[in-house]
């Protein structure tokens, strides 16, 4: 008989435990919905929710953040409200649109937008008249002046520029090119929507390339970490061969007998495929995902995570590859920007951010965003120190120095060239930052089929910055 009570009140408390547990995972999802989904949901353009709030508001506006208005209302003849972009094609991505679905801010920052903080009495009053409320202003982190520099520097037909205050998280500027006008977006749908030249894709945060030599900055520092030495030398004869692979330096120039760091600043794909199969087992994965590689970042925008692809028993020739760049490691600009930025800033990775304050109709404050860390200590100070070193020698003594010659601010970077297709075409970059001793600036360009240099771009936003 106890057997049999006791059988039962086994069962009685595995079934207490399952409906625990079922709880407890409910209770979860809810606090990762509420803190990680729910703004997706609510900023969703089909969500009832908003279409009811925009019966009730009228859309704020969005502002750079010297108050140049980027997005605002007017009427038609037939005292309809409809969205004005006054900058047209200069800020089409990042801003975005609202006819023919959504994107940009205007997407990520709907509700904000459809929200009003009019003084209460007046929410009253034009509630009893039926009029409409005034939703809240955003004033943005973006330069005009920067935007339309960075916008003038892509001088190819494709490519992206973002530019970003370390020491805040600050978006300063973000370009993506072929660009649209969104004020006749609805007129111009098909063409644009149905192009082959993705002409909606940001390319600055949505864009995924193989990074070419700037990964050079995340292969230096995994053998810096894995023991290896600024002093260490290596020898380049324009040319590596490891079974049936073989590397060559652009040009197929011999660099001859190097440092990690002239190695670094002569961009020698001999020397890194060397580093690279010196590599202790996952020390480059390791390395690249503290720097956010395969991570999911939750901005105010949409960002396509970076792609590290190389496994624990790759091919030496894999390996090789990955070391300079190219193998299937494939990155945003945003993520190259965002590595640079964090170096400038001795090692903390901050937040990027787009929306720098929240005012009502009538100006007054509502809420300011406070800059907050991605991640803290990415780098010690030892390896900020040695990596700065590194890319001052790409600018004085290396690959850029031609495009920085005349530099009236200290510069670092890194160039590359990175082949994208079987025929071997390439896209150019660069990654870097730059200070006047009073402010920083990091910036990164990518350039698309071309054989024009990026850092010839990056130099221009710098000195327009700084001047």
């Amino acid at each position: 008989m106890r057997d049999k009570k006791d059988n039962k009140s086994t069962r009685y408390l595995l079934i207490i435990y399952i409906f625990l547990f079922l709880f407890l995972a409910l209770a979860s999802y809810l606090c990762y919905f509420l803190v990680v989904k729910s703004d997706k949901f609510v900023n969703n353009a089909y969500n009832p929710r908003i279409n009811a709030m925009e019966k009730n508001v009228i859309r704020g506006e969005i502002r750079a953040s010297d108050g140049t208005v980027l997005a605002e209302n007017a009427t038609n003849s037939n005292n309809e409200l409809y969205r004005v972009y006054p900058q047209g094609k200069l800020f089409s991505h990042v801003v975005g649109y609202t006819n023919k679905g959504m994107s940009g801010i205007e997407l990520y920052n709907n509700s904000l937008l459809l929200t009003s903080h009019e003084f209460i009495g007046d929410r009253v009053k034009n509630d009893v008249a039926g009029k409409k409320n005034y939703g809240d202003n955003l004033i943005t982190t973006l330069d005009p002046s920067l935007q339309k520099a960075c916008y003038d520097a892509i001088t190819t037909e494709k490519g992206a520029a973002i530019a970003i205050e370390p020491e805040s998280g600050k978006i300063l500027a973000e370009v993506s090119k072929p660009s649209f006008d969104p004020n006749t977006i609805s007129e111009n749908w098909d063409s644009i929507s149905n192009s082959s030249d993705s002409i909606l894709l940001n390319r600055a945060t949505s864009g995924l390339y193989p990074p070419g030599s700037t990964f050079k900055i995340v292969t230096a520092l995994s053998y810096l970490r894995d023991g290896g030495s600024m002093n260490d030398t290596f020898d380049c004869h324009g040319s590596y061969t490891e079974g049936n692979y073989t590397v060559h330096c652009a040009h197929n120039e011999s660099h001859g007998h190097q440092t990690l760091k002239m190695a670094f600043a002569n961009s020698c794909n001999v020397a890194f495929s060397k580093i690279g199969l010196s590599l202790s087992e996952g020390i480059l994965k390791d390395t690249a995902e503290d720097l956010m590689f395969n991570k999911k970042m939750n901005l105010d925008q949409h960002v396509s995570k970076s792609l590290f692809r190389l496994g624990d028993e790759e091919s030496k020739s894999t390996i090789m590859a990955t070391s300079f760049g190219q193998g299937q490691t494939l990155v945003t600009p945003m993520e190259m920007c965002m590595i640079s930025a964090t170096i400038a800033n001795e090692g903390t990775m901050m937040k990027p951010y787009l929306v720098d304050s929240i005012e009502n109709s009538n100006g007054e404050n509502v809420k300011t965003t406070s800059p907050t860390s991605l991640k803290s200590n990415v780098l010690t100070l030892e390896e900020v120190s040695e990596l700065k070193e590194m890319m001052r020698s790409v600018v004085t003594n290396g690959t850029a120095r031609s495009s920085f010659r005349n530099a009236t601010f200290e510069a670092y970077g890194k160039t590359g060239t990175a082949e994208f297709n079987a025929a071997k075409d390439t896209h150019s970059w660069f990654t870097g930052f730059a200070t006047d001793g009073n402010k920083t600036i990091a910036v990164c360009v990518i350039l698309e089929d071309t054989t024009s240099y990026a850092s010839n771009s990056a130099y221009k936003i710098m000195a327009s910055y700084f001047n």
